[in-house]
């Protein structure tokens, strides 16, 4: 009787063991069920600050008299600007930069003898930060007006940023994370499944490039100052579990 009961025992075990190999065997190969999706936020915005900048100089041989000179430009244009609207709190003067302006001589040998000194050069520059961008653009392209009066005026061009940034930012992001969910439902829904908990986001890199420009995209963000119309952009990797 008791050989018997062993037995059985022994058979169960034995079936029991092949149904736990044989599911192991039929699952070996499969993962948990999961989506990754990738999602993007994007906008176009105007610039609502505008940086503009640039210099002036002046030569002479006297030091004193270079800095009396550059002092008189100095002041028409810093008039010429504020009739234009720059307001003083808008425009700031950096400090004046000096140097030696000379040139190497050669005999008629043309063995070097040393440096000629041709006078002293200083130059200064100027910065103007403002909110009101049309104000100062127009400013920028109207500058050659001074060649009129006389000053020989070095203007870059013009940098825009925008103030808000980090609420845009958020934005995108928001924008992203729902894009990226929308498309994981689709998948599940056209996979047969259900979408389960999210498992992981990552937020990729924030990307500032101009309006219709062909600039690409970096791996460490673009962030464009040229043009006054922009178009940010953010992409959110999100992991699902699939029911």
């Amino acid at each position: 009787m008791k050989k018997n009961i062993a037995a059985i025992i022994f058979s169960l075990a034995i079936v029991f063991a092949a149904y736990l190999l044989g599911n192991a065997f039929m699952n070996r190969n499969q993962t948990d069920g999961t989506i990754s999706v990738t999602g993007l936020g994007k906008t176009n915005f105007t610039s609502d600050l505008i940086v503009w900048e640039g210099s002036f100089s002046k030569e002479s041989f006297n030091l004193q008299e270079a800095y009396s000179d550059l002092e008189k430009d100095k002041k028409i244009i810093t008039e010429y600007l504020l009739s234009k609207g720059i307001t003083e709190k808008e425009l700031v003067f950096n400090a004046v930069n000096s140097r030696k302006n000379t040139r190497g001589k050669y005999n008629n040998d043309g063995q070097y003898i040393g440096e000629e000194f041709l006078g002293y050069v200083l130059t200064q520059s100027l910065q103007v930060d403002s909110n009101d961008v049309e104000k100062v653009e127009s400013v920028s392209r109207e500058i050659t007006e001074l060649l009129n009066k006389g000053i020989q005026f070095y203007s870059q061009s013009p940098r825009y940023y925008y103030t808000k940034l980090a609420d845009l930012k958020i934005e995108m992001i928001s924008k992203a994370t729902s894009d990226a969910r929308i498309r994981a439902e689709m998948i599940a829904e056209n996979s047969g499944g259900n979408l389960g908990e999210l498992i992981s986001a990552k937020m990729g890199i924030f990307q500032i490039t101009g309006q219709n420009s062909d600039e690409d995209y970096s791996w460490g963000g673009t962030f464009n100052t040229e043009s006054k119309e922009k178009t940010a952009s953010i992409t959110m990797k999100l992991d699902y579990k699939v029911k």
